[in-house]
């Protein structure tokens, strides 16, 4: 059974939207775009491209699908570990609206999205990553098909636009399995799905506080 590792950029308020250009995605009239640039360094393209290689699938949403369909073909050098990994291992594209992929190794996922990543997951082979995608991390996360989460989270708070974390995100607990800083205060934390919530009940003085999953605490 493979595993699905979802690697995102968010903001400290949970905002993945656009961390590359202003024009990455301007849905909702999000202003922000390329708010990760400022932070990035040789640790984080160091770390990015030793995920990537461990790649042995990926699966991409519909935008983000056009944007790297459009830009990694043109990458040929064969140093860049990167580019190799995304032109040539299989690509599997979530969209109603795709009738023929031109890049190379491109595969169409029509139907039931939820059962289609099952089969997926269920084949032989390496892990299947999700990079971007937000419309679709939505839908795995709301049917328990992530296993991993691999959060880069910059000291950036936007108050708007796609959040990782939609409604519909069904209650579960990870094990922190790494952190690491980079140079310029992005901190990546790695978790893998450890299963249900657990709940508690702690006594602070002659008081009880109640801790549930769908609290919010001020």
């Amino acid at each position: 059974m493979r595993k699905l590792v979802v690697g995102t950029l968010v903001t400290l308020d949970g905002v993945m939207q656009a961390p590359g250009g202003p024009d990455e995605d301007r849905d909702g009239g999000f202003q922000h775009g390329g708010w990760m640039v400022p932070y990035f360094d040789d640790k984080f393209l160091g770390i990015m491209t030793e995920w990537t290689k461990r790649a042995g699938a990926f699966l991409l949403g519909r935008k983000t699908y056009e944007i790297f369909a459009a830009s990694w073909p043109k990458s040929t050098d064969p140093a860049d570990e990167i580019a190799v990994a995304l032109n040539t291992r299989p690509k599997f594209v979530v969209s109603q609206t795709f009738d023929k992929l031109t890049w190379t190794n491109s595969h169409l996922l029509k139907g039931n999205v939820a059962e289609e990543v099952a089969k997926l997951k269920a084949q032989e082979g390496g892990e299947i990553q999700v990079h971007g995608s937000s419309n679709l991390i939505q839908t795995l996360l709301k049917n328990d098909l992530v296993d991993t989460l691999r959060i880069w989270q910059f000291p950036v708070v936007l108050g708007t636009g796609k959040r990782l974390f939609g409604e519909g995100t069904i209650p579960r607990s990870f094990r922190l399995v790494d952190t690491q800083l980079n140079t310029t205060g992005a901190v990546l934390h790695v978790y893998e799905l450890a299963g249900g919530l657990k709940y508690g009940e702690a006594e602070v003085g002659r008081e009880t506080v109640i801790f549930d999953a769908g609290a919010a605490h001020e």
